[in-house]
């Protein structure tokens, strides 16, 4: 099996299709409104830091889970810890993956509602109580909803059924370079709009005042949510990499790219959000309700409009497609299916666990788990336990039962490239790391806010 594994075809592939895992909503979505809702420049500081201390060191360590495996998420933990319970960190990251890909379908399918409208002029003239009825409308309403949310789980199925090479990475090598282009285009828009100094002001000048511990959890709650940390997506993807691929530099390169996003989403939002005069916090109707109304008062707003949703659909498919390459993996090689067998079967059940997630907004409203609807009941589950559990063992994982000797031979291609920090990067991995991520679950449940 390891000797006809598939690998990227170029070096170029495994960059834009790395960081295409790694890009998503959670980057030009959820990033400006976490920036807004935690003092901005502050904000942005600590996530930047963070994204440094912690976010580097974890993903070189699943890039060297993956590759020295060969091996899908769950697959990789039982070739490295033959039987023992640690494979079940493999079963988590599977799992997240398949209902993050659900529910992020949802919203995913939403993004191609609204370039529909921006198409047939549906978006033109309307006030911002009519972006918002609209939208809550659509969002509760029974078949639209679901018909996008299969169509889109329907493109991600096409491109994963298609191979890693032809599929993933070709895939890849349009929709980075687009999504790019895109987001500078939309940031030069938004810097040229009257009072937007007081936007950047805001976002790229830290007032230190502002930096509390709320701020430093959320700031690297963020990092390890915009990097697909502990959902078994960077682990999938490593195992497609050479032997030659450099994987230190490979994770700084794509660290860097997507911090890049992260940025330039910043200079999108906020520039054009304050000469508006409007708050940064609206959360996520900051995507659906207030871009769109600030896009239509400016000329040529439907165009931008447009232009706008074409970038979260190419966001939103680069991450759906590393979520259903995770579980299509796993089904595929674990269970002796084929490729398209395997995604088949996880096409169709996260487009019925999708049309459940969807029905929440309206006529599953009232069935609550923990009083929480279905859509954010999922969400909930991966992002504050699931997630931060699987990035947290694995680096126990890596930090106690692998041997460092073995550690730093893949990691520095059985010495044929250096590795100058190799023992600061193998204790932020056994010690700091596990604890800054307990940190950041703990505060996710709220344990911080009902000891205080």
């Amino acid at each position: 099996m390891d000797k006809e594994r598939v690998t990227f075809g170029s070096k170029i592939g495994v960059i834009l299709a790395t960081v295409g895992c790694a890009v998503g909503l959670g980057s030009i979505w959820r990033f400006p409104y976490m920036v807004g809702e935690n003092g901005g420049g502050a904000f942005l500081l600590v996530f930047l830091l963070c994204t440094a201390i912690l976010g580097l060191p974890i993903m070189i360590t699943e890039f060297f889970i993956g590759r020295h495996s060969r091996s899908n998420a769950a697959g990789a933990f039982k070739k490295l810890a033959p039987g023992t319970q640690w494979k079940w960190i493999g079963y988590n990251g599977v799992l997240a993956a398949f209902l993050i890909l659900s529910f992020y379908s949802v919203v995913s399918g939403w993004t191609l509602e609204y370039i529909w409208q921006a198409l047939s002029g549906s978006l033109d003239g309307k006030t911002t109580e009519e972006f918002t009825t609209d939208f809550r409308n659509f969002s509760s309403s029974v078949v639209r909803p679901i018909v996008w949310t299969v169509v889109f789980v329907g493109l991600t199925h096409f491109i994963i059924a298609s191979g890693v090479e032809k599929g993933i990475e070709r895939a890849s090598k349009v929709m980075m370079p687009a999504l790019f282009f895109i987001l500078i285009a939309l940031c030069i828009r938004s810097v040229t709009l009257p009072g937007m100094e007081e936007g950047l002001a805001f976002f790229l000048e830290p007032d230190f005042s502002k930096i509390t511990s709320s701020v430093v959890l959320s700031a690297m709650g963020q990092t390890f949510f915009s990097m697909s940390i502990g959902m078994g997506c960077l682990i999938t993807y490593s195992s497609y990499f050479g032997k030659d691929t450099n994987l230190q530099a490979t994770a700084l390169q794509v660290i860097v790219l997507n911090t890049l996003v992260a940025v330039l989403a910043g200079i999108m939002v906020f520039p054009a959000v304050f000469s508006f005069g409007i708050e940064p916090t609206a959360g996520p109707e900051l995507v659906f309700i207030t871009l769109p109304n600030i896009f239509e008062q400016l000329p040529f707003g439907s165009l931008w409009s447009l232009v706008f949703f074409v970038l979260l659909a190419l966001a939103a498919l680069t991450s759906t497609i590393s979520l259903h390459e995770v579980a299509t993996a796993y089904i595929h090689e674990e269970y002796h299916l084929t490729r398209h067998q395997a995604a088949w079967v996880v096409s169709i059940g996260v487009s019925i666990l999708g049309a459940i997630a969807s029905l929440s907004f309206g006529v599953l409203r009232e069935y609550t788990i923990g009083g929480l609807i279905i859509f954010d009941a999922l969400d909930y589950l991966t992002a504050k336990i699931m997630m931060p559990l699987g990035g947290m063992f694995i680096c126990i994982f890596v930090g106690t039962r692998i041997e460092k000797r073995i550690l730093k031979e893949e990691l520095t291609n059985h010495g044929t490239i250096p590795f100058y920090f190799f023992r600061t990067y193998a204790f932020v991995v056994k010690y700091i790391a596990p604890i800054a991520i307990g940190l950041i679950f703990l505060n996710e449940l709220g344990v911080f806010s009902f000891l205080s």
